[in-house]
This record gives structure tokens, sequence and C-alpha cells, in this order.
């Protein structure tokens, strides 16, 4: 019906948990993408070893996946437009961002 309100959503954040990360890694097969979120604490990159500590895994489908990239490309985009461009010093052709 016409006429129907739409479903309000209610953010429940009782269970919601503070976790920062600094890396993030991403893959994926055809049912789901894996998202891992952690922190690299070294402070002299020119160490052999880089350990990241993992703090979290996200498992999505594929359709939440690109929900989420767009999401992302649109805050930063606004996020860039209010602050000033963020240069990586990397492109999207570069192997370390694959």
């Amino acid at each position: 019906m016409a006429d129907d309100p739409k479903p309000r959503i209610v953010w429940d954040d009782s269970k919601l948990q503070l976790n920062y990360a600094n890396v993030c890694n991403v893959s994926s097969t055809r049912e789901e993408f894996n998202l891992l979120f952690g922190t690299n604490k070294s402070w002299n990159m020119a160490k052999t070893d880089i350990n990241i500590e993992l703090t979290n895994r996200i498992v999505m489908n594929p359709a939440s996946a690109k929900r989420l990239a767009i999401l992302l490309a649109n805050a930063v985009q606004k996020y860039e437009a209010e602050v000033g461009p963020l240069d990586l010093g990397v492109t999207n052709d570069d192997p370390s961002i694959q």
C-alpha cells in the first residue's frame, strides 16, 4: 500500500566494541569477502619483519561488500571535499595494495 510508512532503522549499539585499526587486508571467494583488521605497532619500518596484530575479521557476502565499498567511497569523497585530498603515495595498480 502506498500509504504504509517505511520501516525505521534502529541502530542497536548494546554490543558495540571499539577497536582501532591502521591496517586492513581483503580477500574473497565466490561466496564471501573477508576483511582482516589489525594494528601495525612497528615504529621502525626498516625491520625485516613487520608484525601486524590482527584484532577483527569481518565476513560478508558480495552484495554487502559492494554496498560497503560505495559507502566508503562516498565518505572519503565527502572528507576530501571538506578537508583536502588524501595522498597515500600509491595508485590502484600498485602491487602493495593488492
